[in-house]
């Protein structure tokens, strides 16, 4: 069943749970006790607000006939998603430095900067003052942000 976890990665094992138990038509309340825990832990779980820890995780697995490890597997896959998206929440520049009228045509907290820093680029070196074209060298480095502009003047110029 391992082969299966590339399709649901990310996902918190306890929403996998959920659907297993569905699909056997076992009830959670019953089931917590079968595996011997708290049915408020299991639904909890299953609700994505709890973490599944490996003791249960392993009396779920043999209770259910899953391979060993499974749950863990997928607890652990969810714990690297929510922290990459951890990281990717904190990699935003100064916003206090950007004037959100730059970016007039989307609001500035929905930006993705990692996904759309071309155009992030483009537009502050195109209309920003000096402190915005500084913050976004500091955030983008100067050689990506010198390359960039290297690319859309390449650009431009074939056009």
């Amino acid at each position: 069943m391992l082969k299966h976890i590339k399709h649901i990665k990310g996902i918190h094992p306890g929403f996998v749970l959920e659907r297993e138990l569905r699909k056997r038509k076992l009830g959670k309340g019953r089931f917590a006790i079968s595996v011997e825990e708290f049915p408020q832990t299991l639904v909890a779980i299953t609700k994505g607000k709890r973490k599944m820890n490996a003791a249960l995780s392993l009396r779920i697995e043999k209770a259910l006939g899953l391979e060993e490890g499974y749950f863990m597997v997928l607890q652990a896959y969810h714990d690297i998603h929510c922290e990459k998206h951890k990281a990717q929440k904190q990699e935003s520049p100064d916003l206090s430095v950007l004037r959100p009228v730059l970016f007039w045509d989307t609001p500035i907290e929905k930006i993705q900067w990692q996904r759309q820093k071309k155009a992030v680029i483009r537009r502050v070196f195109e209309r920003g003052n000096d402190a915005e074209k500084q913050e976004i060298e500091r955030f983008y480095g100067p050689s990506l942000v010198q390359k960039i502009l290297k690319e859309i003047k390449l650009h431009e110029s074939s056009l």
